[in-house]
C-alpha cells in the first residue's frame, strides 16, 4: 500500500463506508494516515463525588437514585438524573437520548465520565459517557486517540482503519536523512507515524508529533523559499506613477488616514513605481483601515490604464469588497469599473464577466477562487490584492499572479503574529504593519467566566436581540460525538433554541456545510433574518456584520489567544457597543488567567506576543491552533521553537544542495555541508522530490 491506494482495499470499508470517511475527506491510505487524531485521552481511576472539581473531566462510580426525570422542550429531550456514592450526589444531565431512561434504572450501578460543570452551588455532568465496570478497565491501560469524526463515522472505525493501514503501508527509507534527523532530534518517521495514531507513553507520543509538526514546517518553509527564489528581483513591467486619483479620494473622504495607515500607503506606492515587482503584507488588526489602502493601490493601477484583481475567501466576503467598492465609485466618482466574480453565479453571468475582463472593459475583479479559473483572461493584471491570505495556499496565489505577466502582489491579513514569527512564515513578502485603530471605534468589553454564567449570557443575548441587535455563538465542534467533552455546534444550537424565545432566530453554520448553504446562512444574517448565529470558526474571516455586538465563545480555552481575538473582531464593526464573553469550561487559575489578557487589551499584536509567551509543551493537545496558519499539526504559538529550528534547517539543506549540484566535492565523490561532515548527494536530492511529491499531504492549509 502507498499514498495514492483507495481505503476500499482496507478490509471492514465498503461503499457505505468509504461514503463517511469521505465527508471527512479521507479517500486515500495517505489521507488516512495523515489524519491524525484530534486529542488524546488517558483514562484514570474513578475518584469520589466529592473530590470532582469543576472544569476537569473525570469519572464516578454511583449508583442511580430515584426515577429518571424526563422533560420535552419544543425539538429538546432533557433527562436529568441523581446519582450518588459513599460521599455524595451529581446531577447528570442528557440531551435528545430518551432511551438512557431503560438503562438508568434505579439502584443500577454505572461508571460515568464528563466534564463537571457548577450548576449554582451544586456539581452536575452533561453528556456524560456511561461505562460497565470491565470496559473502563480495558481503557485504563491505553492512551486513547481520539478523532474529528461525522455522523454514522465512529471512532472505533477509523481506529481500525488506521492499524489496518499502518500494517500494510509501504513506508521505504525515511526521506530525512540520518544526520539531519540526530541533529534537530527528530524521531523516525515509521515510527512516529505509529506513536502519531497509538502511542506507547505520553513521552513517545511528544517525540512522535515534533517530528511530524518539524516535517510539515519543513516542507512549508522550503517551498516558500524556492517560490521566493522564483520571485525574486522581478522586473516591473507595469511600473507606474502617482496621479491626481488616489489624492483626490484621500480629500473627500470624511476621516483622514492613520499614521500607520498613511505609511503603509506611501510604502505600496513606491513600490508600483519602482523597479522591482511588489510583493508586500499589509498586517493589520481587525478594523486597522487595510480595506481602504488596498482600494488606493488598485486606484493607481486603474489610473494607469491597467486591470487588479481582489480575491476573497468566501462569496459573502468577496460581495461585501465589491459593493463597498462600488459606493467609492459611486460617491467620489473614482476611475474604478468593478466587477463581481464569484462561484454561485450562472454560466451565462460567468460568460459575460469574462468578454468583459478579457477585453479590458472592467478595469477590477473581485471575486473568490473563481478569478483563478482557467477561463478567465486579463487583459493587463497589473496588481494582485488578496484578502485573508491564509486561506489561500502558496500555489493559489502563484496562479492568480500568473494570470498577468508578473503582477504586484498586495497581501492583507488581520492576524498581528509576533515579528520574530513574521521574518519566517512571510520569509517571501515585504511587511507593512497597520498598528493603529481609527480613533472613532468603540472598544468592546469583554468578560471571562466559567459555565454556570451561561444563563445569564442568554439574557444578555436575549436583551440585545431585543434592542435590535444580533450575536454569534462560537463553538469548536460540528456534531455530537466528535468530542465528549466539547460543545458542539448542532446540539448547541438546539439547547440554545430550548432556551430562548421562540421569536428569536437561532442559526447553524459550519465547514462542512455545502458552500452555497453557507453563503445563504450569511447572507441572511447579514440581512438581518437570523438573530443568533451559532458557528464554528469559520466565521472567523468570513463575514461583516456592522449590526452583531455579541460574541460569545464556548470552550474558550481550546482556543489560541490570537484566534479568540479574530473571533472578537467580528463585533464592534458598528455604532453600537459591543461585547464579548468568553466561557471556560475549566476554572483553574492558569487557564482564567491566560484568559483574562484578553480582558485587558483588544491591542492584536499585544495578546499575539503574549499568546507565544504563554503557550508551551502543556498546551501541545489542548489549545487550537491560530487563525493565521492553521497547520495540519503545527502550530506557531506553542511549537515557535521547533519553527525557528525547521527554518533554520531549510536554509541549511539548500546551502547542502546548492554544494551537491555544482559544489565542491572530496575525494570520496561526497559533498561537504552545512551539516557538519559528509552526507552523499543523493540523499538530499531524495528529501528534494520527497518534500514535492508530499507537498498535498505536508503543506496543506486547513478550513475549519
Amino acid at each position: 500500500m502507498d499514498n495514492g491506494t483507495s481505503i476500499l482495499e482496507l478490509k471492514g470499508i465498503g461503499e457505505k463506508s468509504q461514503k463517511l470517511f469521505a465527508k471527512v475527506n479521507i479517500h486515500t491510505v495517505g489521507d488516512l494516515l495523515y489524519y491524525f487524531p484530534r486529542d488524546y485521552e488517558t483514562f484514570k481511576e474513578p475518584v469520589p463525588i466529592a473530590q470532582v472539581k469543576t472544569g476537569e473531566v473525570c469519572a464516578i462510580r454511583a449508583t442511580v437514585c430515584g426515577t429518571v426525570n424526563v422533560k420535552k422542550v419544543r425539538s429538546l429531550t432533557i433527562l436529568n438524573v441523581l446519582v450518588r456514592d459513599a460521599s455524595g450526589g451529581m446531577q447528570l444531565t442528557f440531551f435528545n437520548m430518551p432511551f438512557l431512561k431503560n438503562v438508568l434504572k434505579p439502584g443500577s450501578n454505572h461508571i460515568f465520565r464528563g466534564r463537571a460543570q457548577s450548576r449554582g452551588p451544586a456539581l452536575c455532568m452533561e453528556q456524560p459517557r456511561i461505562y460497565k465496570q470491565e470496559e473502563y478497565s480495558r481503557y485504563l491501560a491505553f492512551i486513547q486517540p481520539h478523532y474529528a469524526l461525522t455522523k454514522g463515522l465512529t471512532n472505533q472505525a477509523v481506529q481500525k482503519a488506521v492499524k489496518q493501514a499502518l500494517t500494510y503501508y509501504v513506508f521505504g527509507p525515511d526521506p530525512y536523512p540520518e544526520q539531519l534527523r540526530r541533529q534537530y532530534d527528530l524521531m523516525d518517521r515509521q515510527e512516529a507515524m505509529n506513536n502519531m495514531h497509538f502511542p506507547v507513553s505520553y513521552e513517545e507520543l511528544v517525540k512522535a508529533r515534533r517530528r511530524m509538526v518539524f516535517e510539515e514546517f519543513f516542507s512549508f518553509l522550503y517551498l516558500l523559499r524556492e517560490n521566493k527564489e522564483q520571485c525574486r528581483l522581478l522586473e516591473n513591467e507595469y511600473r507606474m506613477i502617482e496621479t491626481a486619483d488616489t489624492g483626490r479620494l484621500l480629500e473627500q473622504l470624511p476621516y483622514r488616514l492613520t499614521g500607520a495607515q498613511t505609511r503603509a500607503w506611501q510604502e505600496i506606492s513606491r513600490d508600483l513605481s519602482s523597479p522591482w515587482c511588489m510583493n508586500r503584507l499589509v498586517q493589520g488588526d481587525v478594523g486597522s483601515g487595510k480595506t481602504i489602502i488596498a482600494v488606493l493601490a488598485l486606484l493607481m493601477c486603474a489610473a494607469n490604464g491597467c486591470q487588479g484583481a481582489m480575491m476573497a475567501p468566501t462569496e459573502v466576503l468577496a460581495a461585501q469588497h465589491y459593493e463597498g467598492i462600488c459606493e467609492y465609485v459611486e460617491q467620489y466618482q473614482v476611475a474604478l469599473r468593478p466587477i463581481l466574480l464569484v462561484g454561485s453565479m450562472t454560466a451565462k453571468e460567468k460568460r459575460k464577466a469574462y468578454e468583459k475582463i478579457a477585453s479590458g472593459e472592467v478595469n477590477l475583479v473581485v471575486g473568490t477562487h473563481a478569478v483563478i479559473q482557467e477561463k478567465v483572461h486579463f487583459k493587463n493584471l497589473a496588481l494582485v490584492v488578496t484578502d485573508e491570505q491564509h486561506r489561500f495556499g502558496v500555489r493559489q496565489r502563484e496562479v492568480l499572479a500568473q494570470k498577468g505577466s508578473n503582477p504586484h502582489v498586495l497581501v492583507m491579513s488581520a492576524t498581528p503574529i509576533p515579528r520574530t514569527l513574521a521574518i519566517i512564515l512571510y520569509g517571501d513578502l515585504q511587511v507593512s504593519v497597520i498598528d493603529e485603530l481609527p480613533a472613532n471605534r468603540l472598544p468592546i468589553k469583554n468578560c471571562v467566566v466559567g459555565t454556570s454564567y451561561r444563563p445569564k449570557a442568554y439574557q444578555f443575548i436575549e436583551k440585545e436581540v431585543r434592542a435590535g441587535r444580533q450575536a454569534y455563538v462560537i463553538c469548536p465542534m460540528v456534531e455530537e460525538g466528535e468530542m465528549e467533552d466539547l460543545e458542539n455546534v448542532t446540539e448547541y444550537a438546539q439547547k440554545l433554541r430550548a432556551a430562548l424565545p421562540a421569536d428569536i432566530q437561532v442559526a447553524t453554520l459550519h465547514g462542512r456545510m455545502k458552500p452555497a448553504d453557507k453563503n445563504r446562512i450569511m447572507e441572511e444574517y447579514a440581512a438581518h433574518n437570523i438573530d443568533v448565529l451559532v458557528s464554528t470558526t469559520v466565521i472567523e474571516v468570513g463575514i461583516n456584520v456592522p449590526n452583531a455586538t455579541v460574541m460569545m465563545v464556548e470552550n474558550a480555552e481550546r482556543f489560541g489567544l490570537a484566534q479568540l481575538h479574530q473571533l472578537r473582531g467580528r463585533v464592534g464593526r458598528g455604532a453600537h457597543q459591543s461585547y464579548c464573553i468568553f466561557i471556560s469550561a475549566q476554572d483553574n487559575k492558569e487557564t482564567m488567567e491566560r484568559l483574562d489578557i484578553l480582558n485587558r487589551s483588544n491591542d492584536g499584536f499585544f495578546i499575539a506576543s503574549e499568546d507565544l509567551k504563554l503557550r508551551g509543551p502543556g498546551d501541545l493537545f489542548g489549545i487550537r491552533q491560530s487563525g493565521e496558519f492553521s497547520f495540519r499539526m503545527g502550530d506557531i504559538y506553542t511549537d515557535a521553537e521547533i519553527l525557528k529550528q525547521a527554518s533554520q534547517a531549510v536554509e541549511q539543506v539548500r546551502e547542502t544542495r546548492g554544494c551537491a549540484m555544482g559544489g565542491v566535492v572530496d575525494g570520496s565523490g561526497q559533498s561537504q555541508n552545512a551539516l557538519g561532515g559528509n552526507v552523499q548527494n543523493d540523499e538530499y536530492g531524495r528529501l528534494v522530490e520527497y518534500l514535492h511529491e508530499e507537498n498535498r499531504l505536508q503543506v496543506d492549509f486547513r478550513t475549519i
